[in-house]
């Protein structure tokens, strides 16, 4: 017995114009059809296999029916659900309601909107849990934040639309005492024992990540300042130091927001406010933390390497600069490499040290402080390349009289 009923074979029947079909001819048809769907399903499903899905699509029985020769089935693809009709006077037998289009309508009938040109665009969904406020992500402006704190309704349009507000950065009340903790060693308790203890928790510790972003806008905050408070920012590039060391930590993020402070401290003006506080060593310091930065995140940021070495470049070279200024930028320059000075410190020398050898002359330098700095730059430069010696005797330039003449390179250097 036939799965496709007679009753479907004389409808057929009667749509193509045989309005009297014999029941022996629709006995005949009726395995036939069955056999001939089988075939064309059978072959549909090998095509679904080949593409290699799981769901039989239209475009499976339209490469089966090519497959056999058939004529494939033409018309126009809706995204709408059909729309079955039970057939009058037949139980089991429905089908789809085609409405007649008159195409005068159709001509009539204006024109939709032009849509929009298709384009790809980018922009910040989020920073750090936090939605920016501009034009392409929604506004929460305005919108009540419902008990739960989890999303707001409005409508739009007459549509009832859900928007979920931005989650914000939450930290632990463990991860709050420990940073809280570690900003207070900080600023009022670098000198103790417990701030090196500190400063290997953050070097060591497993669980910090979440905090990084806390520190580094405390560093720049901090830096910022207190540029006058020595032993502050030599803290902070301590705790640069050991966030750097850090295996857990991925601070690549982050770099763009630490290397201003670092900069600052290597080439700021001027650096603390008493005569005992030694920048000097603050910005030898510094130069070996640019030194490592550059190195391990060199490849992966192809132009951290050149914009720090054009800030240096551009401190080095200029002449308004202070002496200590250039004392940083020639450390720092000196740090990237040796390369680094035979190509920019090398080619710069000899201008350099014209303008370099009056300020360590006592007749044409009265202030001992310039006189001071003056040979401490050339100190770097004779550290890191090879300076012609000056026809100066160390202790006059200084204003000693019987001064020997390694004080410059024993002490100050």
């Amino acid at each position: 017995m036939s799965i496709v009923p007679k009753e479907t074979i004389q409808v057929i029947a009667q749509s193509i114009g045989i309005n009297s079909l014999p029941p022996d001819a629709v006995d005949a048809l009726a395995p036939d059809v069955e056999y001939r769907v089988r075939e064309i399903m059978q072959e549909a499903i090998k095509c679904m296999r080949h593409s290699k899905r799981t769901i039989l699509t239209a475009d499976d029985v339209d490469r089966a029916l090519n497959l056999r020769n058939v004529e494939p089935i033409y018309g126009f693809g809706s995204g709408d659900p059909l729309r079955f009709k039970r057939a009058v006077g037949h139980k089991d037998l429905f089908y789809i309601d085609d409405k007649d289009v008159e195409f005068k309508d159709v001509v009539e009938a204006p024109l939709p909107k032009v849509p929009l040109d298709t384009a790809v665009i980018s922009h910040w969904l989020a920073i750090e849990g936090v939605q920016p406020a501009i034009p392409e992500n929604s506004s929460v402006e305005g919108l009540v934040a419902p008990s739960d704190n989890k999303k707001s309704e409005f409508k739009e349009d007459g549509l009832s639309v859900d928007i979920k507000l931005p989650v914000k950065h939450v930290l632990s009340r463990e991860l709050q005492l420990y940073f809280d903790k570690i900003t207070e060693l900080t600023v009022s308790r670098h000198d103790s024992v417990l701030f090196k203890e500190a400063l290997v928790s953050l070097a060591t510790d497993s669980g910090l990540h979440p905090l990084v972003p806390y520190f580094t806008y405390f560093i720049a905050d901090e830096v910022a300042r207190n540029l006058n408070d020595f032993p502050l920012l030599f803290a902070l590039m301590r705790i640069v130091q050991s966030l750097l060391q850090n295996p857990h930590i991925h601070i690549e993020p982050y770099l763009h927001q630490l290397m201003p402070s670092i900069i600052t401290c290597l080439v700021a003006k001027r650096i603390g406010n008493r005569f005992s506080d030694n920048h000097w060593e603050l910005r030898n310091f510094t130069a070996s933390l640019v030194a490592l930065i550059c190195k391990r995140f060199g490849h992966v940021y192809h132009n951290l390497q050149p914009r720090v070495t054009r800030t240096l470049l551009h401190a080095f070279l200029d002449p308004t600069k202070s002496l200590p200024q250039h004392y940083g930028a020639i450390q720092g320059l000196a740090s990237l490499g040796p390369t680094v000075v035979r190509l920019l410190i090398l080619p710069n020398l000899q201008p350099y040290l014209q303008l370099l050898e009056p300020e360590m002359r006592l007749e044409k330098q009265k202030n001992e402080m310039k006189r001071l700095e003056a040979w401490r730059v050339y100190g770097a430069l004779f550290n890191h390349s090879t300076v012609p010696p000056l026809e100066i005797n160390p202790g006059s330039a200084l204003g000693y009289m019987h001064t020997p003449s390694n004080y410059i390179w024993g002490t100050l250097i």
